[in-house]
């Protein structure tokens, strides 16, 4: 890899022949229109408010179906629509996407949905969770601005990709953990090697220290891939809303419901479907955007319910702790995109989430962490409260693997029968007559 000082994106021809062009033509501020160019930088210097990837409209337009069905089995067939990653050589990636769109009609007919119930599984992932996504993104725009290492404030998915595509690549990474952590996260993100910090104090804790390392000059040479180069980060997420309108024929769910930390992903697929309808790639239609938290870290839900535009930090708890981020960065653009579309959001407590969990793996297959069972639960609180048309076309997003949070499970799973080894000991236990 070829290093430079960090700067702003350019094109690289070292790869040799002509490189496809980016459709990113800057970033722009979410809220005073200000726009800059594709440089690391998160805030908008004249207002402070957060920057996002802004695109030619020309550009967009240009891409097919064709061209998008004819690229690789991962979100790089989506290039023509991303800021980076362009050109192969580029990419700093893991590969991941296209992962399962799983029709689930047993749990449909359990929640009485008629209209079609699909789970978008991203524990597919390489590493088991969405982050493999937007980490590849940010990777890659870190390498094209010319950082020597990465790095992340993290609950826990984040730390496994960061450490994974740092490993990948032989590149530093630094990744900040709560102290807390549930251990399937600690050790997958210690595995590969990487320089791993458990700090004492909550997600916002952590995300302050970060904040603050990144303005020292130990760490001037590395991309916090959630502070720094966010904007690119963060556009790794369209990339789920694109493969689920083209996992369902290139159409977009009338419905989807998305579990909320930052707010980003929720943003993010809003985005996607968006940007898909105005570049012509799908048919113009509605669509209803609704949000899921857990009760133990309900920051966006409870301004949805108050009414408010802005969110009010909150002190986390609970067992969804991949959603325990008390203040969300992107919570009233989640709340925008809600109220916008005519959704809306829902929050559960811990048993729910638990029993969301057992309810999709025993009516799918699917295995979710809890952010999954947070999804799962608030679903059916939505169905029962005559939120959600039932009749209408939803799916629902499972972002991370069960295996990564054990521990709520232990008390209330288990085997459901203990034999001795022989037939005496079944015929007793009622497996046999």
């Amino acid at each position: 890899m070829t290093l430079t000082a960090p700067g702003s994106l350019q094109a690289d021809s070292s790869a040799g022949g002509p490189v496809p062009p980016s459709p990113a033509r800057g970033l722009v501020c979410r809220n005073c229109g200000a726009t800059f160019g594709l440089i690391a930088e998160h805030a908008c210097a004249q207002c402070f408010g957060p920057l996002e990837v802004d695109y030619d409209p020309e550009r967009m337009r240009a891409v097919t179906r064709e061209q998008i069905e004819a690229g690789p089995q991962n979100i790089w067939r989506y290039a023509a629509l991303l800021p980076v990653g362009q050109d192969p050589a580029d990419r700093v990636s893991l590969d991941p996407g296209m992962t399962p769109l799983v029709r689930a009609d047993r749990l449909a007919a359990e929640l009485g949905v008629t209209g079609g119930l699909w789970v978008k599984d991203d524990s597919a992932n390489p590493t088991h969770s969405f982050k493999d996504r937007v980490v590849s993104l940010a990777a890659t725009a870190a390498k094209r601005l010319g950082y020597a290492k990465i790095a992340a404030a993290s609950t826990g998915n984040l730390a496994n990709s960061v450490a994974a595509h740092a490993a990948r690549v032989g590149l530093p990474s630094y990744v900040f953990i709560p102290a807390d952590l549930e251990p399937g996260k600690v050790v997958q993100s210690a595995v590969y090697g990487q320089t791993l910090v458990a700090v004492d104090g909550s997600y916002d804790d952590v995300n302050r220290l970060t904040s603050e390392l990144a303005e020292t000059d130990e760490f001037e040479d590395t991309a916090f891939v959630n502070q720094n180069v966010r904007p690119y980060y963060a556009e790794g997420s369209k990339t789920m809303g694109y493969e689920i309108a083209e996992q369902l024929g290139w159409r977009i769910p009338a419905q989807v419901v998305i579990p909320m930390a930052s707010g980003s992903l929720l943003t993010k697929v809003d985005k996607a479907f968006r940007e898909l309808v105005a570049a012509g790639i799908v048919e113009a239609t509605e669509w209803r955007v609704f949000g899921a938290q857990s009760a133990g870290c309900d920051p966006i839900a409870t301004a949805f319910d108050n009414g408010w535009d802005v969110v009010k930090p909150v002190k986390p708890t609970g067992i969804a702790k991949s959603l325990n981020i008390g203040n969300p960065a992107d919570g009233p653009y989640a709340l925008d995109a809600i109220r916008r579309s005519g959704g809306a959001v829902g929050r559960v407590g811990d048993a729910e989430i638990v029993q969301g969990i057992r309810d999709l793996a025993r009516t799918t297959g699917v295995f979710a962490e809890t952010a999954g069972g947070v999804t799962v639960a608030v679903l059916r609180q939505l169905v029962e409260r005559g939120l959600l048309d039932p009749a209408q076309e939803t799916v629902v997003l499972n972002t991370g693997e069960g295996l990564k949070t054990l521990d709520p499970l232990e008390p209330v799973v288990g085997p459901t029968h203990r034999v001795e080894p022989s037939l005496r000991s079944v015929r007793a236990a009622g497996l046999i007559r």
